[in-house]
């Protein structure tokens, strides 16, 4: 049974209090990644799982704060951590997989399509904030679906959750995530039928949902394919899991980040270099010090920073899941304009 809590009852929790759900920990440092002395590559999936775990005791005691996580290695034995996996808590950007699935739901359908038009109008935009839309200043406008889907998934626009609304109203994305098995991860309707905060989730039902995107389970090939390429694009996030990452590394992480208030969270999925899913992460972050502080400096997010090369480290030299579908990044072709 899932437990409902808000960010802020969270704060009681503590990272101490996290700690007794971490699985498969050895001791901060004992043989991890991020020492002075870096350790021979892992040979099994179970010896990855453990550095793993290390590296998440090690660098959420530093950040202070309550976390929630569940993360996992391809093959081993048992998850890398598991802490507080089914507390119901506020998702913010991470939710945007979540609505990105349900549109991609509906073009899989037939009922949309990436080309089609939404009207980008002043009262549609989100002043401030995240993005790019609330920059343009020349409205009213029109874009396609697919350019909304990657201003949502790589810049993580607010505007854009606005536009998705327009196409996919609250009641029917939260019906689509029940009906695919994530009754916990829902946005949350207002007034208005076309916009909603983007709601809540579970480290769970997080990397489920994440784990049916790469299994090829969750949405049709094209439409992994368009999910995957945006999460993976250079511009996606790298202030935190992909922040200590040359580019190519980087394009071997699909990931969203999700920030508001005193939260910082981040989920997503790591490659080996065929394309195989080899590690899936969903780290949930609430009550660090620096609440005002939304950039690379802030506890929680240079935690994720050491954690993202602590991770690829431990699996760097695993093969991922033969089952799911291979994901190949694009390549990376810097342009110098002309």
């Amino acid at each position: 049974m899932s437990t409902r809590i808000n960010r802020r009852a969270a704060l009681g929790l503590g990272a101490g209090a996290t700690a007794g759900f971490l699985m498969n920990a050895s001791p901060a440092g004992a043989g991890g990644v991020g020492t002075a002395a870096a350790p021979a590559p892992a040979a099994t999936p179970d010896q990855a799982a453990r550095r793993v775990a290390a590296s998440y005791r090690r660098e959420t005691r530093r950040a202070g704060g309550a976390w929630q996580a569940y993360v996992t290695v391809a093959g081993a034995a048992a998850p890398a951590v598991v802490a507080g996996p089914d507390l119901v808590v506020e998702a913010y950007s991470v939710n945007k997989i979540a609505v990105a699935t349900a549109v991609l739901d509906k073009v899989d359908r037939g009922l949309l399509a990436l080309d089609q038009r939404v009207d980008v109008t002043a009262e549609i935009v989100v002043p401030g904030g995240d993005g790019i839309f609330s920059l343009d200043g020349a409205y009213p406008s029109s874009v396609t679906l697919g350019h909304v889907l990657a201003a949502l998934l790589t810049v993580s626009d607010d505007t854009a959750v606005r536009l998705c609304g327009l196409v996919a109203p609250a009641a029917e994305i939260n019906a689509i995530l029940v009906a695919k098995g994530f009754p916990h991860t829902q946005v949350e309707p207002v007034a208005n039928p076309n916009r909603f905060f983007l709601g809540t989730s579970t480290a769970r039902e997080t990397h489920g949902l994440l784990t049916a995107l790469v299994g090829g389970t969750l949405l049709s090939p094209s439409s992994t394919d368009a999910l995957l390429r945006r999460l993976r694009a250079p511009i996606a996030y790298t202030d935190g899991i992909r922040r200590e990452m040359s580019s190519g590394e980087r394009a071997r992480v699909a990931t969203k980040a999700g920030w508001f208030d005193a939260a910082r969270h981040e989920a997503g999925v790591m490659f080996d270099a065929a394309g195989a899913p080899v590690l899936t992460y969903v780290l949930f972050s609430d009550g660090a010090p620096d609440p005002d502080n939304f950039g690379a400096t802030h506890p929680a997010v240079a935690a994720r920073a050491a954690m993202g090369r602590d991770f690829l480290d431990a699996v760097d030299r695993l093969a991922g899941d033969a089952a799911a579908p291979l994901a190949k990044a694009p390549a990376y072709r810097p342009s110098n304009g002309g």
